[in-house]
């Protein structure tokens, strides 16, 4: 299924402030891969926001081209995800949700709350490409098989350090938010943000299993963040059905044993003392 359609919670077609376009909104990614597009789906599924995914209806890849090949009118995307809001070309995955998020009712009125939001998203899009140059640190444009030796270097600090660390990071704004009782990370109620911090989690356990069981042990809150999303009806419902893309090797999420961490050794099991011999 490519195209998304249900009844908005308010009566005149509105989620908050702002009023969405009488024009399903287009969302414009490859069609085989979660990738960056998927931050953006998570939030129009969510919203129950009706959209289109271009790339996935009878041709909409050649659609999608025209745009990045500069032959549509409007804003030029430098790559794919990008999304037709009405007659606006919005691109830049951050930038994206940081336009959708007030249309669907996903981020708090205030310029305070808006700007936090952003940066939070914008500290997520930069582990997420540092998760794409652990396996390819030398080009995107070579095979994996063509940087193996230098993507096991990069690999290796990567889970070892920056993983902790990104994720610690949301883990000390979680326990910061007084306003939502550390349930959420801005504000008092569910944002676009969650659900993207709900996706790293995802992407970084399919990557790397072995490096996120242990990091796991020191995040509470953010992995509590991670079950919240992922029973929240609209959510559960998109995950179960075949618009949720499988993770696999050509995304940004990939996962090679080699480049993970070595998995955790279990405790032997302590032998029962021999009986002394009376």
């Amino acid at each position: 299924m490519t195209r998304r359609r249900r009844t908005r919670g308010r009566s005149d077609g509105t989620t908050g402030p702002e009023r969405t376009s009488a024009r399903p909104i287009e969302l414009y990614y490859w069609p085989t891969i979660q990738g960056r597009g998927e931050f953006i789906r998570l939030a129009l599924e969510e919203a129950a926001a009706d959209y289109v995914d271009v790339a996935r209806t009878k041709g909409g890849m050649r659609a999608m081209m025209g745009f990045l090949e500069g032959d549509e009118a409007g804003a030029l995307p430098f790559a794919a995800p990008f999304v037709r809001i009405g007659d606006a070309i919005v691109s830049q995955t951050a930038n994206v949700l940081a336009v959708l998020a007030p249309r669907l009712g996903l981020v708090p009125d205030d310029d305070a709350a808006r700007a936090e939001a952003g940066q939070v998203q914008l500290t997520i899009a930069d582990v997420v490409a540092e998760a794409h140059d652990a396996h390819h640190p030398v080009g995107g444009g070579l095979y994996y098989e063509d940087q193996k030796k230098e993507a096991k270097r990069r690999a290796a600090s990567f889970v070892k350090e920056r993983i902790p660390r990104y994720l610690g990071w949301l883990e000390d704004v979680l326990a910061r938010n007084a306003a939502s009782g550390g349930r959420w990370l801005v504000g008092r109620e569910l944002t676009y943000v969650d659900l993207s911090a709900f996706q790293l989690v995802e992407g970084l356990r399919y990557a790397f299993p072995n490096a996120m069981a242990q990091a796991e042990r020191k995040l509470p809150r953010l992995i509590a963040l991670r079950d919240r999303v992922a029973k929240r009806p609209r959510i559960a419902a998109y995950l179960a059905s075949e618009r949720r893309l499988p993770f696999n090797e050509q995304g940004i999420f990939r996962h090679y044993p080699e480049l993970d961490a070595p998995a955790r050794r279990r405790a032997a099991r302590a032998r029962p003392a021999a009986k002394a011999k009376r």
